[in-house]
């Protein structure tokens, strides 16, 4: 499907990216130490980071993915929102006064007090490379949907939404990413709301309202009870939203830094249930929205005729083909801020992490203040355009879904981990912790790649859904840790 934009909508997404580009000119005037590049001063009002923090949450994926899932299937995935209150709670009440003690702008340096240097480097280096995929995955896919708007190759959009990404993000640092977050929040909510009302009024209008062909379906079921891990089923999504959450709230320096940025411990704290409570929500309205979608088609052929044939596509056919002159622009920069948003924070904490935990940790302790400043941008330069470089790869990828499963296994699956060792305080070995997270790296590699095998390999298949790949490898992890944990303790008693 090739659509076409007016010259309003192209119009609203030029003055868009202008904006984005003038705020972080604006705040480069403030941005003058490497404090201020990578948390702001301290000084962002808990309402903001709130903001900040959700929208790093959410992305383009939210746009899409959410809205084609519910499509397709039913509202499984609000589980993974609903999780959240009791994570946030966690994390509120352990983990942010112990980081605000700290007073940590890297959140791995709170590894190495509890594990050592061979925990800080391994989750930081993992942090970088996972964000790289993170950063191609996003800017893929908002260029995806862009593509189908502008007579441009998709190579080309994917080239200038990382550009300009990169440019306010490198003037403004920590402030222009936290400021355009808000707006861009702002925009999405706004944009994402506007939709679940046009669709209201389609789909309840008339003497036989659409939504019963949804109700008929089953559209608004959670998802199976059965005690099974094989398949999407109610217990699957849990054990995903925990161990997603808790990484993310907790381990995941995209998310740290944010409510680091603010003045006190009660601001953070009150930054983490800003997000979380906004959040809900807004995933509520993405599956609303699926749902109202498939009432909308579930009459005629008209998908069909369009070649539609994913849930994934139908949201980007349904603001082509409906949404009026000057809203489809606004529309489509809502799904842009939701991509850009999260592409600038990553950008952010990737150099704050090779700023803090790689050079001055062990190649420049007594680096300066403008020196550090050089390394920040260049390390944000260099980094977007790695995130950049990898999503032009991803334009022959057959599946950016696998993709996206294998990154974010393999790099984040022993982040968790390594964290909730270091609150147990589980003291290890250098040896020992590597043999750990060799161990989450192989159960990860195996439930990522030993899938659909030969017959006379159907013994080491792997049957867990792939969602919680990430949350068994975090087990092994913590499980071979504490048992070499005990060994060393019965050592010291002997001796």
């Amino acid at each position: 499907m090739q659509a076409s934009l007016s010259s309003v909508d192209i119009g609203i997404l030029f003055l868009y990216c202008c904006v984005l580009i003038g705020m972080g000119v604006y705040y480069k005037r403030k941005c003058r130490t490497a404090e201020q590049f990578m948390i702001a001063d301290r000084s962002i009002p808990a309402w903001a980071a709130g903001l900040a923090v959700m929208s790093a949450y959410t992305s383009s994926i939210s746009y899409i993915a959410t809205p084609g899932k519910a499509f397709d299937s039913n509202w499984h995935p609000i589980i993974f929102s609903l999780c959240i209150p009791p994570v946030a709670w966690l994390v509120c009440k352990y983990a942010v006064p112990y980081y605000r003690k700290m007073r940590l702008i890297s959140v791995y340096s709170f590894l190495e007090a509890r594990l050592g240097s061979w925990g800080r480097v391994y989750a930081a280096l993992a942090f970088v490379l996972y964000m790289i995929g993170r950063v191609a995955v996003i800017l893929y896919l908002a260029s995806l949907l862009l593509s189908t708007f502008v007579p441009w190759n998709i190579a080309v959009v994917i080239i200038i939404i990382g550009l300009v990404t990169i440019i306010y993000t490198l003037l403004g640092g920590m402030e222009a990413v936290i400021w355009t977050d808000v707006m861009q929040s702002v925009i999405m909510i706004a944009g994402i709301g506007f939709c679940a009302v046009s669709l209201s009024l389609h789909v309840f209008s008339g003497p036989q309202p659409l939504i019963q062909a949804a109700i008929d379906n089953n559209k608004f079921s959670f998802g199976s009870w059965d005690l099974s891990l094989s398949s999407r089923t109610i217990w699957v999504m849990v054990i995903y939203g925990v161990t997603e959450n808790l990484r993310s709230l907790l381990a995941d320096q995209n998310y740290v830094q944010k409510y680091c940025a603010v003045p006190t411990e009660r601001d953070a704290k009150r930054s983490i249930w800003i997000a979380m409570l906004i959040y809900i929500p807004l995933t509520a309205v993405f599956l609303y929205i699926g749902t109202m979608l498939s009432a909308f088609y579930s009459q005629g052929s008209e998908l069909a005729e369009a070649g539609i044939t994913k849930g994934d596509e139908v949201f980007p056919y349904f603001i082509a083909t409906q949404l009026p002159m000057g809203l489809k622009g606004l529309i489509i920069a809502a799904i842009l801020a939701a991509a850009m948003s999260t592409v600038d924070s990553a950008l952010n904490c990737s150099a704050t992490v090779l700023l803090l935990d790689f050079h001055k940790r062990y190649f420049n302790p007594n680096i300066g203040e403008r020196a550090s400043m050089v390394f920040l941008r260049l390390a944000t330069v260099v980094w977007g355009v790695l995130g950049t470089g990898a999503a032009l790869l991803m334009i022959r990828a057959k599946s950016i879904l696998d993709i996206w499963w294998q990154i974010s296994g393999i790099f984040g699956g022993a982040l968790l981990g390594l964290f909730i060792l270091s609150f147990l305080r589980v003291r290890l070995r250098l040896w020992q912790g590597l043999v750990s997270i060799a161990v989450s790296i192989a159960v990860v590699t195996w439930g990522t790649f030993a899938r659909n095998l030969a017959s006379s390999w159907q013994l080491a298949q792997c049957n867990l859904d792939p969602i919680i790949v990430g949350a068994v490898g975090t087990a092994a992890l913590c499980v071979v840790a504490c048992l070499f944990a005990l060994t060393n303790r019965k050592r010291d008693v002997s001796v």
